[in-house]
């Protein structure tokens, strides 16, 4: 081979690696812009609580990307955001929250995104909300907070179905790329569901007697139960609506009165709190109070009894029932 042609192949060994990369970066970043761009025109909804996550995400399948905010087993009174979260709160299509009070730490955030322009739709101020009520007015709602409405209306299926409705309304008028008729199936299919679960839980709390049929909880959280399935709010351990209030010595007193009245020895407390003030209250009435945990307003980690809203219900229902009945 003639020193010519042995320069010439050296050129083009040398010439064609480089090349080679050359072409692959560019493939690189051609493939990384075009990532970069499908994930930033993907569709984003963000949720407070990790309930009307569970629902929403129901609803919206994988029509859009759906962000949950509130950890399992938080307490959504005093659950706070990260700057990383609020930030997402300002840059979602939708966000969706309870509201009347229930996220205290994070309705200001959720101001700020609806006044940067971000669609916002408060599910409790359309689910038909109840007030609270006192006690002389037969209700047992706390003190300072009578009239005001009750932020709890998940413990009702009913109102739960209604919202599911709604929800899909604000994703298809909100979430411009998903598909309406996808969420409708999704939604539908989700209320069905719901249907199912009220009916499940009427025929349940059947098996309640009518004179057991008193309830003590931690805090006023059963309000929309109670009035569904036909029980009584006698008091809670802390006299209000939010877990962040505390208890006075005659709220203690008044409470363990109406449960000797009632002859009620049955607390239940939610599992996302500590049990301490309703033992104090066990402590109160001389012991033989029986206090049953209840996923009220928080689910669960994964695979812990009750991380979606349907399992949740049905948990919580048992729980009740066991616990009016003595099982």
């Amino acid at each position: 081979m003639s020193r010519t042609e042995a320069k010439r192949r050296a050129k083009v060994g040398t010439a064609h690696p480089r090349h080679l990369i050359a072409v692959l970066l560019a493939l690189v970043t051609a493939m990384t812009a075009t990532a970069c761009t499908t994930a930033d025109d993907r569709p984003s909804i963000v949720v407070t609580t990790n309930i009307l996550g569970d629902v929403t995400r129901a609803i919206v399948g994988d029509e859009a990307d759906v962000t949950v905010l509130m950890k399992p087993n938080a307490d959504p009174h005093s659950f706070g955001l990260s700057a990383v979260q609020a930030a997402e709160l300002e840059q979602a299509d939708l966000v969706v929250y309870n509201g009347l009070g229930l996220e205290e730490n994070v309705l200001r955030h959720v101001d700020a995104a609806r006044e940067s322009g971000v669609a916002t739709f408060a599910a409790g101020e359309a689910a038909d909300p109840l007030t609270f009520h006192t006690a002389d007015d037969g209700g047992g709602g706390p003190e300072g907070e009578e009239g005001q409405p009750d932020p709890h209306f998940w413990t009702d299926p009913d109102r739960m179905h209604k919202v599911t409705g709604l929800i899909a309304d604000q994703v298809i008028e909100h979430v411009k790329s998903v598909d309406p008729d996808t969420i409708r199936v999704n939604a539908d299919r989700y209320a069905k569901q719901l249907t199912e679960l009220t009916s499940w839980m009427h025929k349940s709390f059947g098996r309640v007697p009518a004179d057991q049929r008193a309830l003590v909880t931690n805090h006023h959280v059963f309000g929309y139960l109670a009035d569904r399935f036909g029980f009584e709010v006698i008091g809670a351990v802390i006299p209000s609506g939010t877990t962040l209030a505390s208890p006075s010595s005659s709220d203690l007193r008044s409470l363990t009165q109406a449960m000797e009245k009632a002859a009620v020895r049955t607390v239940f407390a939610d599992s996302s709190q500590p049990k301490r003030l309703a033992e104090v209250l066990r402590t109160e009435m001389g012991g033989g109070v029986r206090v049953v945990e209840l996923h009220s307003e928080s689910l669960t980690a994964k695979g812990a009894g009750a991380d979606t809203y349907l399992r949740m219900m049905r948990a919580n229902t048992t729980a009740m029932v066991n616990g009016l009945t003595g099982v």
